[in-house]
């Protein structure tokens, strides 16, 4: 049965892609920046090159120095990246006064400094993971500046 009012109101009521974590943020911004804090499986490669993921810039560091393993396989590349650019973000959230996890109505998520700057820390981490630049400790040092 074609009812053209019905579908004019569909279209009009369909959530937009981002819609689940923007309404899941408005309601309890901390879970979620917790559940954006997991990086399961960027924590699980790094420790198996002995480096822990302790929400400190050091830990930051430390990652921009391990060698790209993660390169020679393009599935994983791209998880890699955006859990690179999540575990940016934490340690800029945790670390830097004011700064806090803000997500976009496209349902990504960015830091927004005291400053009013915002960090697109996925966008960040996934360059990290494809080139190596720029390092994510010199992105969290610019955010510390701010």
């Amino acid at each position: 049965m074609n009812i053209p009012f019905l579908d004019h109101w569909r279209k009009r009521h369909e959530p937009s892609p981002g819609a689940p974590l923007v309404a899941a943020f408005d309601r309890d911004p901390e879970g979620v920046g917790e559940l954006l804090a997991e990086c399961e499986l960027l924590r699980a490669r790094v420790a198996a090159a002995g480096v822990s993921l302790d929400d400190t810039p050091r830990s930051l560091q430390e990652l921009d120095q391990l060698p790209p393993s993660w390169r020679d396989d393009p599935e994983e590349l791209p998880w890699v990246g955006n859990d690179a650019g999540l575990y940016l973000g934490t340690v800029i959230v945790r670390n830097v006064r004011g700064a806090r996890w803000q997500v976009l109505p496209s349902g990504g998520p960015v830091v927004r400094l005291a400053s009013g700057r915002e960090i697109h820390v996925v966008e960040a981490g996934l360059d990290w993971a494809m080139t190596g630049s720029p390092e994510l400790s010199q992105v969290y040092a610019e955010a510390a500046e701010y």
